[in-house]
């Protein structure tokens, strides 16, 4: 029987974790067993229909805490940090990462998995491209073997992006900002496909970068275009002119979500994968609207939009 390898995922109750989760309880060639890491375990239950029992933990700990870390990589064979935060982001961007990065060294784990962001820069105007950056630093420097992943925008279900942008749809009119700025949106499916494969296999991936993009390369303006075609609405778009959405980020506020200065900031680069991705895992990315329809639907288009959107997505 193959020894079973014991995987703690920090931040596996989030958006991309759960996702991370699913691909993980599929390795059963690896044996894999999870250790899921949330500072609130309550609020990652819905992990639990996904494995079997005995297949997964969770356990309380926090990444800015190195003796919780501790705990929580106590007898793991390798770490996947998923953590990110828009509050905290020096703490767990760069201090997080580093304390995980030290601790998986010190207890001698065999795969380290960090998932960061394209556009990371150590030396970044934005704090959030900063910290990202800071953090890659830390893990390489403590663990030069781990594997880094940089996603650009992730879309799913649950993601706040898009659900966002399509509530948002029932304004008269709908404000783009940077309107221009390119993305390479990737399914989160395909995401945790990526990420798994790389924790299972150190091996092949360890010591590499990744930077992963989506199917298709869009403007921001075009992207919104795609959200109202899944949602089945026709809202008229504003493309919102550079100097007026830098007032309105310094005022904090668009009508609708909040905008903040760092995120205007990040909004003025492209956000495009470069280098190997997807294709280094065998995987072929899903486009937005095969799939989008399928919870976008739910914002106030009318019955026969999935439909219509899952037969253009396929031609």
């Amino acid at each position: 029987m193959i020894e079973p390898k014991l995987v703690t995922v920090f931040g596996g109750g989030g958006f991309i974790g759960r996702y991370v989760c699913e691909q993980l309880f599929e390795y059963s060639e690896h044996n894999v067993r999870l250790r899921v890491v949330t500072r609130e375990p309550r609020q990652a239950n819905y992990i639990q229909p996904l494995g079997q029992v005995g297949q997964f933990g969770f356990v309380r700990a926090d990444v800015t805490d190195r003796a919780s870390v501790r705990r929580a990589l106590e007898g793991a064979w390798g770490v996947i940090n998923l953590t990110g935060s828009f509050a905290k982001m020096a703490a767990v961007h760069a201090e997080g990462a580093k304390n995980i990065a030290h601790e998986a060294k010190a207890a001698g784990l065999r795969s380290l998995v960090h998932i960061s962001a394209i556009g990371s820069d150590p030396d970044g105007e934005a704090t959030y491209a900063r910290t990202k950056g800071e953090g890659e630093k830390a893990v390489r420097e403590a663990f030069p073997d781990a594997t880094i992943i940089r996603p650009s925008i992730v879309f799913g279900a649950e993601d706040q992006l898009t659900n966002r942008l399509a509530g948002m749809a029932r304004l008269p009119a709908l404000p783009v900002i940077a309107p221009n700025c390119r993305f390479q949106p990737v399914f989160v499916e395909d995401l945790a496909k990526a990420i798994a494969r790389a924790s299972v296999d150190p091996a092949v991936h360890g010591g590499k970068t990744y930077e992963i993009g989506g199917a298709q390369v869009q403007s921001m303006r075009d992207f919104t275009v795609e959200i109202l075609k899944a949602a089945g609405r026709e809202t008229e778009l504003i493309d919102i002119p550079n100097p007026i959405s830098s007032l309105i980020s310094r005022l904090g506020f668009l009508p609708g979500a909040p905008l903040t200065r760092d995120q205007w900031l990040m909004l003025q680069h492209d956000n495009v994968a470069s280098g190997p991705g997807l294709e280094a895992f065998g995987i072929r990315p899903v486009p937005f609207g095969a799939v989008a329809p399928e919870w976008l639907g739910m914002y106030g288009g009318n019955r026969f939009a999935r439909r219509r959107v899952n037969i253009t997505a396929q031609h």
